[in-house]
């Protein structure tokens, strides 16, 4: 079970990324049910764990329907406790999307303060 929050009106929970060196860094997403990919971060972030391996370049759609040309990196994180390799787009915040909550059931107390929970099926 992954446990998160309701901040500034946003869905909030902590992923865990596991380096390639094994050191763990945890990151803060906002949970984005418009997002079928599975984790953005920010370049500076990626940069700063320069040991996200670069993947390729790929052409991705925004919500406002417009197409940028977007670096895809390979991650390792810890998922309903499990390690799972996923695919990492560097775009302007750390969002979280429904390709990782893909059978899973998500339930939100949706009030400033309110509870966030990602449930595996």
């Amino acid at each position: 079970m992954i446990h998160g929050t309701i901040v500034g009106l946003q869905a909030e929970v902590r992923v865990t990324l596991i380096l390639p060196d094994r050191r763990s860094v945890e990151i803060t997403c906002v949970v984005d049910t418009g997002f079928a990919g599975a984790l953005t971060l920010p370049p500076v972030a990626i940069e700063k764990l320069s040991l996200l391996p670069f993947v390729i370049q790929m052409n991705a759609n925004l919500a406002d329907d417009s197409n940028v040309m977007t670096p895809i990196h390979r991650a390792t994180i810890v998922w309903h406790g499990v390690e799972q390799d996923i695919a990492v787009l560097a775009m302007r915040r750390p969002l979280l999307g429904t390709a990782l909550l893909e059978n899973s059931n998500l339930n939100i107390d949706f009030y400033e303060g309110g509870t966030v929970i990602v449930d595996e099926l």
